[in-house]
């Protein structure tokens, strides 16, 4: 994840995800405003496949 330079502070479980659905690229096109709100939205999840179903739902 070291190519990824935008400032954003990334959960570890997002990056995760994001690197599983090759979506990292995806997320970091986002505007910072909605890459934010992506991250705000991570906070108020509990589990992996929580994770994974939310990073699904978001790069479809």
């Amino acid at each position: 994840m070291k190519k990824y330079t935008s400032g954003a502070e990334i959960p570890v479980g997002l990056g995760l995800a994001l690197e599983q659905y090759n979506a990292m690229d995806y997320f970091f096109s986002l505007s910072a405003e909605k890459q934010q709100q992506i991250i705000d939205h991570t906070h108020t999840i509990r589990s992996k496949n929580e994770m994974h179903d939310f990073v699904q739902s978001i790069v479809e």
